[in-house]
């Protein structure tokens, strides 16, 4: 019975104390610092050794003007403890009161401290750290690495003469430390690229690519090529990437599978004739079956998406020998389902189609071919306008594989069979639901069609407008690109200055841009940006017209002044770390 007494007394006694400690914090995040200080010091009182009571209390005492206060708290509790990270709090108490010859003399105390027990500096270097006393805190790391050259603070460093502006000196700290440990150069690059995409100077990027070219020029360590190639990739000059890793194959022959994710990101970033230059270097060098698979399925599909109905027997043909080649097997999964789609949605002959599909679901697969399979399948339902056996797949995919991205993938293609076929409120829950998925890709794809299933019901809950629109994007599902652009055209003449007008046009300068007509693109891109300008479509309009000017029609003086608009007035777009990098590049910020 005693004992029962004693455990509900300990028990109600925890929660009075940890009620007390969210009381102190309470008051502490809102501001009220005499409420805070009062709950704080009962804290301590309470838990003399605490660390974060004393500090707080501390804060409180210096927040209300109370540095008598505080020193003697502080005094005492150096005397109690001798840590040397005290006498960093005593020396900015000092130095909040203007006493800097005597916060000095602290943090100088302080850092002799670390002179006698390297190990103080973790304590000490934390302490100078949150109060932004950045040089103390590197003559910290500096003093214990002398007095104990095991230890290494390069990162930290690093970090610290980043934030002091000291950008060569932060580049060379950062690369030293990649060369020394190499497992620290995800962390360091992670750090780079912060500051490569804005959170640095604008010559941080210039910077650095001189410091990897001149360690490329000095040594002939293969592991600088690999981070200048890395360079290259942020900055998407995939084609100087690639200079870095023919270099590194030349002179350490293993494999070509990094060359091959090199071509998978220029495609990406449709770098197309960069990426056939690396796919075709790759076929040329290497005698594996794997990549030489993946190799002709990028090839073929580069092909394909830009065809034009005259290379269609031309492209089947290749693929029918490629398949020849590497025959009909799990392996070769990947062409199979090319085929397919292909000769769905380019030679329309969704029967013919289907019949590869079954052929290849009669194979030896694993889950996740068989989902790929029924993938395809079920985009083929789709194509015939047959949703209700489409759905039936995508729903048997989102069941075998929970929470993979192939089944969120299936979702979202699920949610758009839902809007073809005009059933809005199911498809918009579906999408709101999307819109927090893991994939970046799928929640932006969910939040655009939410938006505008959404706006345009508000605007018009007949829905008249979005079933047209429905039908003009169903028409662009089927690769029915002329049709299309037909539907979007009436619905610009039916429903002129209405919410569906600017998207309408958004879509149609997509589509005009796929099929390589960049004028008719511009002309619609540059509506929205007379005629909407306060809408939600003004930044995409921006960024796809500078996009054609700098890219396509090697206009970059038209281009420069699109992308410095979303620049000053649509920091919030998605598009605005590309434009800046692309502002940036075309005023010159970036030349050697």
């Amino acid at each position: 019975m005693k004992k029962l007494f004693l455990h509900i007394t300990l028990f109600f006694s925890f929660i009075c104390f940890s009620q007390n400690e969210q009381l102190a914090q309470y008051y502490y995040d809102k501001g009220d610092f005499e409420k805070a200080k009062i709950g704080y010091q009962e804290l301590l009182e309470s838990v003399p050794q605490n660390q974060q009571y004393f500090l707080r209390t501390i804060d409180c005492y210096q927040q209300l003007k109370q540095f008598d206060l505080a020193e003697k708290a502080i005094s005492n509790r150096l005397k109690q403890y001798n840590q040397a990270n005290i006498l960093v709090e005593l020396g900015y108490n000092y130095q909040l009161q203007k006493n800097d010859s005597k916060a000095k003399a602290c943090y100088n105390q302080a850092i002799d401290k670390i002179n006698l027990n390297a190990y103080e500096v973790y304590a000490v270097a934390q302490s100078f750290e949150k109060k932004v006393l950045l040089e103390e805190a590197l003559r910290a790391y500096e003093a214990a690495e002398l007095k104990m050259p095991n230890l290494n603070f390069n990162f930290q460093k690093g970090l610290l003469y980043g934030q002091l502006g000291n950008l060569e000196k932060m580049i060379d700290t950062f690369l030293d430390e990649a060369y020394k440990n190499p497992q620290n150069s995800i962390l360091i690059q992670s750090q780079m690229s912060r500051f490569m995409t804005g959170e640095g100077d604008a010559n941080f990027s210039d910077l650095l690519r001189k410091a990897l070219v001149i360690r490329v020029q000095k040594s002939q360590d293969i592991f600088w090529n690999r981070y200048l190639s890395w360079f290259y990739v942020q900055q998407k000059e995939f084609s100087k990437a690639f200079i870095q890793e023919k270099s590194i194959y030349k002179r350490n022959d293993t494999s070509l599978s990094n060359i091959v994710n090199l071509a998978q990101l220029s495609i990406e970033e449709e770098d197309t004739e960069t990426a056939k230059m690396i796919l075709d270097f790759v076929l040329e060098n290497s005698k594996d079956l794997e990549l030489l698979l993946q190799a002709n399925t990028y090839l073929i599909k580069m092909k394909i998406n830009k065809a034009v109905p005259k290379d269609y027997e031309a492209i089947n043909l290749e693929l029918e020998a490629l398949l020849k080649q590497y025959e009909i097997t799990p392996f070769s999964l990947s062409l199979q389902l090319i085929q397919a789609h292909f000769v769905a949605f380019n030679l329309k002959k969704p029967e013919v189609a289907k019949a590869i599909v079954n052929k290849a679901l009669d194979l030896q697969l694993s889950n996740y071919q068989q989902a790929q399979v029924k993938m395809e399948l079920a985009d083929i339902f789709l194509f015939e306008e047959k949703f209700n056996q489409a759905l039936l797949y995508y729903s048997q995919i989102e069941l075998d594989l929970k929470n993979d991205a192939v089944a969120h993938e299936a979702s979202l293609k699920a949610a758009k069979t839902s809007y073809f076929k005009a059933d809005f409120s199911w498809a918009l829950k579906q999408f709101k639901e999307l819109k927090s998925a893991s994939t970046q890709l799928i929640a932006n794809d969910a939040l655009e069609y939410f938006l505008l299933i959404n706006d345009n019901t508000v605007a018009d809950s007949t829905q008249t407008a979005l079933k047209e629109f429905a039908i003009g994007d169903y028409l662009l599902y089927q690769n029915r690109n002329d049709k299309a652009i037909a539907q979007f055209q009436s619905i610009l003449k039916k429903f002129k200055g209405q919410e569906i007008e600017p998207v309408t046009l958004l879509r149609l300068g997509k589509v005009f841009e796929k099929l390589g007509d960049f004028p008719s693109a511009l002309s619609q891109y540059q509506t929205i940006i007379t005629e909407h300008s306060d809408g939600i479509y003004i930044d995409e309009a921006l960024f796809f017209s500078a996009e054609i000017y700098n890219k396509k029609l090697k206009t970059p003086e038209m281009a420069k002044p699109l992308y410095e608009k979303i620049l000053f007035n649509h920091e919030d777009s998605i598009y605005f770390v590309e434009a800046r990098k692309s502002f940036r590049t075309l005023r010159g910020d970036n030349n050697l």
